[in-house]
């Protein structure tokens, strides 16, 4: 039966999904070369910064349930977009989805840092910066963070990285729910239909509220799901002109 699933994918999604898994196996095997941190996108001051982490970070994954979940999202939907738009609009919207995102959310993270640092003394902020980039990075690429709230919260958000294709997905979730409105969907916890014009939206308007509250045990990284949709919503309409058919 897999197989049969393997074979008949199309090959954008079929690609995207083995560098994923490669990936993500490389990153246990490998765990002494920290792929994570390296690979992860950072907060463009921090030391452990480098550019092609907007890129890198797409296809790195925290844990099986994130990549589970994801590659889950890439499959089912991705599939039925891909045989739509063709291989290279869904090479394109994927990795415009998911760099997209990460831009949105490094613009977040940048307002939130800039209203912390406010409220630094401005003659010790620039010590604080060699600090964060000097032993706040070593102990955050080490799996460790200062156990003083703000120091922490700060080193978290200057030198924390952020990675999946969670932006890119939500970008595939919100092109499915605009081409496809009337599709039911059901969910594993609520096995009940709901129509995809409704189920997604109100998944976004929950990703909006847990990122505007930021709660202290939240450590997903909302702003760049809603990144990542806000880039699909905004390709799908450009696309939307030379398709007028829905399902």
């Amino acid at each position: 039966m897999l197989q049969s699933i393997f074979r008949n994918m199309p090959p954008v999604v079929k690609n995207l999904l083995i560098i994923n898994l490669i990936m993500f196996l490389a990153t246990v095997a490998l765990q002494d070369l920290n792929l994570r941190t390296i690979l992860s996108l950072h907060y463009p001051e921090s030391s452990l910064f480098q550019p092609y982490q907007f890129v890198t970070s797409i296809f790195m994954h925290g844990d099986f349930g994130h990549i589970f979940f994801n590659m889950f999202g890439l499959v089912m939907f991705g599939t039925v977009l891909e045989k739509v738009w063709g291989a290279k609009r869904m090479l394109i919207f994927f990795l415009a989805c998911g760099i997209g995102a990460n831009v949105i959310y490094e613009v977040v993270q940048y307002i939130q840092i800039q209203n912390f640092l406010q409220e630094v003394e401005s003659d010790q902020v620039s010590d604080l910066i060699n600090l964060l980039n000097t032993e706040g990075a070593d102990a955050v690429s080490k799996g460790y963070n200062y156990s003083a709230e703000k120091l922490g919260y700060i080193n978290s958000l200057w030198n924390g990285g952020v990675l999946g294709a969670s932006g890119a997905i939500f970008g595939i979730l919100i092109a499915f729910a605009m081409l496809f409105p009337n599709t039911e969907l059901m969910l594993i916890f609520l096995p009940v239909p709901i129509k995809a014009k409704y189920l997604i939206p109100i998944y976004v308007i929950i990703e909006l509220f847990l990122g505007v509250q930021n709660f202290q045990w939240d450590n997903v990284a909302h702003f760049a799901h809603l990144g990542g949709a806000l880039i699909g919503f905004v390709f799908v309409k450009i696309w939307q002109k030379d398709r007028t058919n829905f399902y």
